[in-house]
């Protein structure tokens, strides 16, 4: 059976993008499994930039299909901010709970209503002999006022989806898979990898 390498060395992204993956016709590995292995900073211009050049890098690495990823959360009230800066927004060296606390901080005074913000997820496949591609996926949501729940990780106990009436965080892993921007874009992969 082919491999097909997860170019993250982010372990909650790899255990969610393996269970999202399901049954596909590849042995999945994660990057961190390469010895040397290292991901290029994230310089590109747009979330399709930064998936592909991870997925190339994972791929020349091992030679093998790679699948790379980058997300974001847009909040509308702050001009699609923090974007592609998602994972570094409010400095490096804030973890994700300080990450999600900033973003409340930005927020505060801000109407219910004027809080829809969205998760975008792109990702890219890239490997020897395969031609490249590209599948995004959305989620609509608010932000919170506090946050909720104590699944996923990153901005989930932040992010409320309206039509589940509960935050990413409060939502069993089923259910997340189901409606997140990541679940969405994985079943897109999923059809390019078994079709």
């Amino acid at each position: 059976m082919p491999s097909l390498v997860l170019a993250t060395l982010n372990p909650a992204k790899g255990r969610e993008l393996v269970a999202l993956l399901g049954a596909v016709p590849f042995r999945v590995r994660l990057l961190s499994e390469f010895p040397g292995a290292q991901l290029p900073e994230e310089t590109g211009q747009t979330y399709a930039d930064n998936a592909l050049e991870k997925a190339r890098a994972a791929a020349r690495l091992t030679d093998e299909p790679a699948l790379g990823d980058d997300s974001g959360l847009e909040v509308d009230a702050l001009g699609g901010a923090p974007g592609l800066y998602t994972a570094r927004f409010g400095g490096p060296e804030l973890d994700d709970r300080a990450r999600w606390q900033f973003l409340l901080e930005r927020l505060r005074g801000i109407a219910p209503a004027e809080r829809t913000a969205r998760f975008r997820c792109v990702i890219a496949l890239a490997g020897p002999g395969r031609p490249e591609k590209v599948v995004e996926g959305v989620a609509e949501g608010v932000i919170a006022e506090a946050p909720r729940g104590s699944g996923g990780f990153g901005y989930d106990p932040v992010f409320f989806f309206p039509p589940l009436g509960r935050t990413f965080a409060e939502l069993s892993d089923d259910e997340k898979a189901r409606v997140s921007h990541r679940g969405l874009a994985v079943a897109a992969v999923r059809a390019l990898l078994t079709g």
